[in-house]
């Protein structure tokens, strides 16, 4: 037989074969493919990390070829089993996984690996790559994202399978590493999976005791056996992760659980197959070398060209018509599901793709005209819970939750009681708030996966200042382009007493600076409920909604829908009684618009005419027109910006002052601050009028 390279030719049946004795696969062949294109690939791209596909390639073999039910045709299937690479610099695993079971990833991508425009990043990427269906890198967020996906599958069955239709019914699996269970964030995640009982999460855990730096025991003594069982899981193991029957096995026991995720404890050699690379740091971030590469050809008696799978093994791993036969079988389950509950299959199918209900855009005009016509004065952490009655009633796909701070967040509306699992049998009680406990990390890494899985719209409260703690999956939420709402009060100095340890003075510009992330930080009832509509329309971004502790007076303004351009013009000079042009713009957001309306009547009474611009949200604007944008902020008027915290992302805007905080706040009742750091009316005037004599 001749060996050829992998390719989309690999012949396909229409159905499964008649039922007859298996001939035992070659599973150790199977696992030395994946080893071989692995090696190959990072050689060739000259960097890249063989070691762990090469130590997990026979952990691979048992769970993708005896028990992942996907489809390769389709990698979008709903009731697909979930697999994450949560060490995601094993990416050549999970390439080699993708290629050799039949996805769209030719064999000139893996040849291609981590080279411009590939679909081999080093890292996996969502949606880059079919197959796929997280980005990981950052160790700890894939068994975190792990654990949302799990939660999504639980919670989504809960509310649509019916007796004798379980249309949604399928496993989470993650493959992690020694780097992942260092990682804070993963505790976060394993105690929230053992709280929740999601029995469906299983993860495997690759323990071969080395990372860059080399043999871990100096500084990993952790006993993750016990750590788990601590967490409410079950423990498997350790077995040895290159015996696939037993690996094999411990994923069937690990899929009988009925009320505890399991953990999977795997003992491997980094590395494997290469003499003298395995079980060293050597093995895990850079190419074994030329050389190396012949005599580990030798040891695991793989006698193939780089980049050649023989058809036999080929075959073997071929899974595209057991996997479109799998796809058939639960297409006839759905199609009697839809038969008997027509609406039920409707509405599951909208949410799966993401779409909101025909009626949510009058929903959300209505609850911006109603915010606007009542005109309360609140602060805009309880505008958003306003907001979040009317969306939250209109969209049960809404997900909502908070570090420990609901009453503080106001997450919770009447809509989404707290979601509480039974102790004993693990059944949800259909809540739709989520008490994430203090974990702002793991909420936030959590909400990832419950967006990727699909179903539910997640959002999730705390206080500014600890995005810090949440960012980086703030980041990776924007880099995969998902529909989360982040939820952060106390926004400011506004939250006076508490210090400088929770006054937010950088984090609005910080996160201002996340690529994808839309920023808003509204200035009354109005913008909040904009905010929160634009958030939810919006399929492809993230958005953090920067909320103020204290009250926020209305603002009149003439034009609702020009706020969710993300800047507008919010008062002339004639709504204050001066009669001639504008002489200069003050630019405000959030609780800052209300100085500026206040300063721009000081300063009439000098007769000086001054335009306010609210603008609420900075990263919308930005993507306006340039005929828009210069319509808001003309070029031949000086600007003079008004936020609570540090000024260098405001000179961007040609600003000839900025009145910010350049340095930390302080602890005291929040009108003293105001005072004291000069958010006054009164300092904002002059410091307009300062611009305007230099002008001259």
């Amino acid at each position: 037989m001749a060996d050829t390279p992998l390719n989309e030719n690999t012949p396909e049946v229409a159905v499964l074969p008649a039922a007859a004795p298996a001939a035992a696969k070659p599973t150790t062949a199977m696992a030395n493919a994946i080893r071989a294109l692995a090696m190959d690939a990072v050689q060739q791209a000259n960097s890249g990390h063989p070691g762990a596909p090469m130590g997990m390639a026979d952990m691979a073999v048992a769970l993708w070829d005896e028990h992942l039910q996907h489809n390769p045709k389709n990698p979008n299937w709903l009731n697909r089993d979930r697999f994450i690479l949560s060490n995601g610099h094993g990416s050549m695993l999970l390439y080699a996984l993708l290629h050799l079971t039949g996805y769209k990833l030719p064999i000139a991508e893996l040849k291609n690996f981590r080279q411009l425009h590939s679909k081999t990043p080093g890292h996996p990427e969502f949606g880059y790559t079919p197959g796929v269906e997280t980005t990981t890198g950052p160790l700890g967020q894939g068994i975190t994202n792990a654990v949302g996906f799990a939660l999504a599958e639980k919670l989504l069955a809960q509310e649509f399978n019916r007796e004798g239709h379980a249309i949604v019914d399928h496993h989470t699996y993650a493959f992690l590493g020694d780097g992942c269970l260092m990682e804070g964030i993963s505790h976060e995640a394993a105690a929230l999976a053992g709280a929740w009982k999601l029995n469906k999460l299983v993860a495997l855990y690759d323990d071969n005791g080395i990372s860059i730096d080399g043999q871990v025991a100096p500084w990993f003594i952790d006993n993750s056996a016990l750590r788990f069982v601590a967490y409410g899981w079950n423990v498997l193991g350790p077995i040895d992760g290159h015996d696939t029957a037993a690996v094999s096995q411990a994923i069937a026991d690990a899929k009988k659980s009925a009320d505890k995720p399991t953990l999977i404890i795997c003992k491997t050699h980094i590395g494997k197959g290469s003499p003298n690379r395995a079980n060293t740091s050597k093995a895990h971030g850079e190419p074994l070398g030329a050389e190396e590469i012949k005599l580990t050809r030798e040891v695991l008696n793989w006698p193939y060209a780089p980049f050649t799978i023989p058809k036999d093994i080929a075959a073997a791993w071929d899974a595209k018509s057991a996997g479109a036969a799998r796809e058939a079988a639960w297409n006839t389950q759905f199609a009697a599901y839809k038969a008997a509950f027509p609406a039920e299959a409707k509405e599951l199918l909208r949410r799966m793709k993401g779409d909101l209900p025909k009626n949510f855009a009058q929903t959300a005009v209505d609850t911006v005209i109603g915010a606007h016509t009542k005109g309360e004065t609140v602060a805009s952490r309880k505008a958003s819970q306003l907001a979040l009655e009317a969306f939250t009633a209109a969209l049960p796909e809404l997900l909502g939750g908070s570090a420990d701070l609901t009453g503080s967040n106001l997450t919770n509306t009447k809509s989404t009681p707290n979601l509480r699992f039974d102790s004993h049998t693990g059944v949800g009680n259909g809540g739709r708030h989520i008490n994430y406990g203090v974990r702002e990390f793991g909420m936030a890494a959590i909400m990832n996966g419950v967006a990727l899985h699909g179903g539910f719209i997640p959002y999730g409260g705390t206080f500014l200042t600890f995005s810090d703690y949440s960012r980086n999956a703030i980041r990776m939420a924007a880099l995969m382009k998902l529909r989360v709402v982040h939820v952060f009060t106390h926004d400011s100095i506004g939250l006076g007493e508490d210090g400088p340890t929770h006054q937010s003075v950088e984090h609005a510009a910080s996160l201002r600076l996340i690529p994808n992330l839309d920023v808003w930080r509204p200035g009354d009832t109005a913008e909040t409920a904009v905010a929160w509509a634009v958030a939810l329309e919006n399929k492809n971004r993230p958005s953090a909604l920067l909320l103020s502790r204290q009250n926020i007076a209305y603002a009149a303004k003439a034009d609702l829908g020009e706020i969710s351009r993300g800047a507008y013009v919010l008062s002339e000079p004639a709504a204050v009684g001066i009669k001639k042009k504008a002489q200069a713009v003050i630019i405000a957001t959030g609780s800052e618009v209300q100085l500026a309306i206040a300063a721009q009547a000081l300063l009439a009474t000098k007769g000086i005419a001054v335009r306010v611009v609210s603008m609420p949200s900075n990263t919308v604007f930005d993507r306006q027109s340039e005929a828009y944008k210069t319509e808001v902020l003309p070029a031949n008027l000086p600007r003079i910006a008004v936020e609570m915290g540090v000024t260098d992302g405001w000179w961007k805007y040609g600003c000839a002052a900025v009145v910010g905080l350049d340095t930390y706040g302080e602890s005291a009742p929040a009108p003293v601050l105001f005072k004291h750091f000069g958010f006054t009316s009164e300092n904002v005037a002059m410091t307009v009028e300062k611009v305007l004599r230099k002008k001259k």
